[in-house]
Formats: structure tokens, C-alpha cells, sequence
């Protein structure tokens, strides 16, 4: 490690032990979807309504449901209709997913084009996960999908840092660099802080180790096996040498082909 990157991890790891780091937020209308996906009792009629102040995702979720994914014989032209064929659940993690997008911009064009890099792979992670959950198990695929958006959130509030200190932003080797060490310490912070299911909150930590033992398949997994698979990220060692992949109990010489599990990204476009 270079002297700017250890003192750029060090001042970092402070600020995250002080709690002096400024962590991002969750836009007001995903914290109030989030408090509705709590409600056991909730109607399509009050989650419409609150997924209805945003105009913007309420097109979206539109959009989502006449994709070629979900598309049905009749176009949904409505937000209660297109929540009622998705379900409660299913629309409520979905927007989570949409919105978390808003977050991913920056004023400085170099951080701008970093963003837009993790929120592609995220994408990407996302789609295939979807595909893993939907295909192979019996786990939530849009809960999946929002596993996948995820677990690169840590990098954010280190590229906000980097907008505001010139010498790590000139530096990209260094700075990425300093991503991989921290990013996911910072991922299970932030998840904390925005209150996520607790099948997610420690999934940017714990996606990191591949020899992982589980009981059962779990997100963490299939976030795992869809790195593995992305033509981005691609896999660190062989898919089925790791632990994750021999969660999902598939025969053996069963091949997962990543082109054949990336349709979900239109859920997120």
C-alpha cells in the first residue's frame, strides 16, 4: 500500500469508528416504502398512494410491469394495477431498488463516471441474481435483485470523500485501491442505517468471503455465485470451487451461463 492510500484508509477507518463519516441517505419516498412493506395489512390502494407521491417511479414501476420480463396480454396503464400484479412485496423492494439509484451522482465529472461504472456492475450483479433466485430457488428474486443493487454501496461515501480531496481523485490506482479494502465495512454501515431486512444488512461483509459456509443457500450466495458470472466482474476462482455454488444443490456439470441470467436488468432500466 502506497503512503496516500494508508493515510486515505486510515482517515477513513477513523471516521467510520468516530462516526464522523457522512453515510448517504435514503430518499424520503423509500423510507416511507419501506415503512409500508412493514405493514402486514397493507393495501395495493394506501402503497399505491405512497409510491404515488414520487411521479417519476410511479412511471417506472409502470414501465417495469409491461417490460417483456413481466408483460402480460393487457398493458397496465395505472400504479394500482401494475402494484396489484406485482404484489405488495414484490413492489415495494423493487422501487426500494429504483430509487436507491438517485443516489449515484456526483458533481465532479471523474466521480460522476466511477458512480455510473458500480451502478452498471450493480445492475448487472442484480439481474443475475434475480434470475438465480427466480430459477434455482426458493428465495424472493426481486429481494434478490435488490441484494444485488446493494452490495456495492459502500463505495459511495468513498467517492464522495474523493470529490472533496484532489490527490486521491487524480490517482486512480490508488483509489481503487482504497475501495476494495473499505468499501465493505462501509456497505454493512449503511444497510444498518437505512434499517434493511436482516437477510441483507451484512451482505456487502460478508459477500466478500468465498469460502463461506452455510447450512442453506442464502443471498449472500446468490450475490456471490452472479459476481462469479458477470461478464464485469467475472469469477476469482472456478464457479463450482466455491462454497456458494454448491449451495444451490444443482446436479453435477450443471453450467450457468451469464447470458442466459441477465434479462432482470430491465427490471432496473
Amino acid at each position: 500500500m502506497n503512503k496516500l492510500a494508508e493515510m486515505v484508509q486510515t482517515q477513513l477507518l477513523s471516521a467510520i469508528d468516530n462516526d464522523d463519516l457522512v453515510l448517504p441517505t435514503l430518499p424520503e419516498v423509500a423510507l416511507s416504502i419501506r415503512e409500508a412493506a412493514e405493514d402486514s395489512e397493507i393495501s395495493v390502494s394506501t402503497l399505491s398512494k405512497v409510491i404515488g407521491r414520487d411521479a417519476a417511479l410511479s412511471a417506472r414501476l409502470i414501465k417495469v410491469v409491461n417490460s417483456p420480463l413481466l408483460r402480460a396480454t393487457v398493458e397496465v396503464t395505472d400504479l394500482q394495477t401494475a402494484i396489484t400484479r406485482l404484489g405488495i412485496n414484490y413492489s415495494c423492494n423493487l422501487a426500494i431498488g429504483l430509487v436507491i439509484e438517485q443516489i449515484f451522482h456526483a458533481r465532479s465529472e471523474v466521480v460522476e463516471k466511477k458512480m455510473r461504472e458500480v451502478w452498471t456492475t450493480s445492475l448487472e450483479v442484480a439481474g443475475i441474481s434475480y434470475e438465480l433466485c427466480r430459477r434455482y430457488t426458493q428465495l424472493k428474486p426481486d429481494q434478490g435483485a435488490l441484494a444485488g443493487l446493494v452490495h456495492q454501496i459502500g463505495v459511495l461515501p468513498i467517492l464522495i470523500y474523493a470529490e472533496e480531496h484532489n490527490e486521491l481523485l487524480s490517482d486512480p490506482v490508488c483509489l481503487n485501491y482504497v475501495i476494495d479494502q473499505i468499501h465493505p465495512t462501509l456497505g454493512d454501515k449503511i444497510l444498518g442505517s437505512w434499517e434493511f431486512p436482516e437477510q441483507l444488512v451484512r451482505l456487502p461483509g460478508l459477500v466478500q468471503d468465498l469460502d463461506r459456509g452455510t447450512d442453506r443457500v442464502d443471498y449472500v450466495d446468490i450475490v456471490q455465485i452472479a459476481r462469479a458470472l458477470s461478464p464485469t466482474t467475472g469469477p476469482t476462482r472456478p464457479l463450482a470451487a466455491l462454497p456458494a455454488y454448491r449451495h444451490l444443490g444443482l446436479p453435477t456439470g450443471t453450467e450457468l451461463q451469464a447470458c442466459e441470467l441477465l434479462n432482470a436488468r430491465a427490471l432496473f432500466r
